[in-house]
């Protein structure tokens, strides 16, 4: 049988102990879907979760990963990803980070975010107090770039 590595089972913990201190715990399908948000981290959306889920767990229900997605949201193992008008996409990548949204292909890519809430400089109104920068950057990916090259040579 195979053991889990240090990093999986540290990834379980924290994930049992944030499920716990929102007051749910840790299911065979809770801890399936995280998985398959971590294995790609591609920025899937709740069918595209659902589909590579069913893979490996066939008796799973479309309800139980939105269900899912829902309370990994909540307890801040998962970030939503809006993008314009599409569909919402999952993202398991929890730390600092931007989006890149290829316009062509719809892609999303994490990027590097090199500012953050206590180096920002934004004029709030009064009152109000900055929690998180999430911003969306627009343009073509390197795959779309040289499609896009070719079509005009």
């Amino acid at each position: 049988m195979a053991t889990k590595t240090k990093n999986a089972t540290d990834e379980t913990d924290g994930l049992n102990e944030r499920l716990a201190h929102s007051g749910l715990r840790l299911t065979p399908q809770r801890r399936h879907v995280h998985d398959v948000l971590m294995e790609h981290m591609d920025h899937p959306t709740a069918d595209q979760v659902f589909l590579r889920a069913k893979d490996s767990m066939p008796e799973i229900s479309m309800a139980t990963v939105y269900n899912t997605l829902d309370a990994l949201v909540k307890c801040d193992m998962v970030r939503q990803v809006n993008v314009d008008r599409g569909a919402t996409r999952y993202c398991a990548n929890m730390k600092p980070h931007s989006h890149f949204y290829c316009d062509d292909c719809g892609s999303v890519y994490d990027v590097l975010q090199t500012i953050s809430t206590s180096e920002a400089n934004f004029k709030l109104p009064r009152g109000f107090k900055l929690r998180n920068i999430d911003t969306n950057i627009h343009g073509l990916c390197p795959d779309c770039t040289n499609k896009s090259r070719n079509r005009t040579n």
